[in-house]
């Protein structure tokens, strides 16, 4: 019985050490294949967990990180919003390009002078009144720049009069006593002159006719009127009119050639 007893307790151990033995040898491949270190052979027995208990893979170190669950604040980004209109003046010549831009053109395509027309002008259109209004501002600030464009043109002058060096005769002649015409329509507006209204510009139509060749010096025709008048409220309250003592035309259009006499 003892013999039996014995043999029933080495059977036991046997099955034992094979369980534990089988153990070790599926943790020692598991390891291999993760690339862990090998566990420990010792008997199950020594074990204070169960020799079963698989932990999880530690993730290689060259292994880039999982990403965060954790919400990220979004990139603010700011809408475009529309260009706002800047309040800044207007660049010096912005005022004389939007006058350009009104009166007609002198010069054709090719760059050369457009050629007289019998066209008589009108004294009502917008454009003359747009022209004798530049002529008045010139008069209430004294500043003759803001007039040049409503003056004859040089570009026509040159073909209009038979004289010598039709450019001096027209700066030093015929402009010269515009801008003197100027200061003194200004002078007698008084120290309020600036306040002064304009009132507009009375034109003798009846007046009107066509100047031909040769009558005044000149080897192209054109219509010409005098002793227009331009009207002014003063701050007072009171009415004061200027001579405007020749208008004379080009293409259609009214010009001032003569503001108060004609020297």
């Amino acid at each position: 019985m003892d013999a039996d007893l014995f043999s029933s307790i080495d059977g036991q151990l046997m099955r034992e050490r094979c369980v534990t033995f089988g153990a070790c040898v599926v943790a020692l491949l598991s390891s291999h294949c993760r690339g862990e270190p090998a566990p420990s052979v010792a008997p199950a027995r020594a074990l204070s967990a169960p020799a079963l208990a698989v932990t999880a893979p530690a993730r290689p170190a060259s292994a880039s990180p999982s990403p965060s669950l954790q919400p990220v604040a979004a990139a603010s980004v700011a809408p475009r919003s529309a260009p706002v209109p800047s309040a800044r003046p207007a660049p010096p010549g912005a005022e004389s390009a939007a006058v350009a831009d009104d009166e007609p053109s002198l010069l054709g395509p090719d760059g050369a002078p457009l050629p007289q027309t019998e066209e008589r002008p009108s004294a009502s259109s917008p454009r003359f009144n747009r022209r004798l209004q530049r002529v008045a501002d010139a008069i209430l600030s004294g500043d003759i720049e803001k007039a040049r464009s409503s003056f004859f043109p040089l570009v026509a002058y040159a073909q209009v009069k038979d004289v010598q060096k039709p450019e001096r005769d027209y700066r030093y002649r015929l402009m010269a006593n515009f801008e003197r015409d100027v200061r003194e329509y200004k002078k007698a507006l008084g120290r309020d002159a600036e306040r002064a209204q304009f009132l507009g510009v009375t034109v003798p139509e009846e007046r009107v006719e066509w100047m031909k060749p040769g009558k005044e010096g000149n080897r192209l025709g054109y219509f010409r009127v005098l002793r227009s008048r331009l009207r002014f409220r003063l701050a007072s309250g009171k009415q004061q009119t200027f001579e405007l003592t020749s208008l004379i035309s080009w293409r259609g259009e009214w010009y001032v050639v003569h503001l108060h006499g004609f020297e």
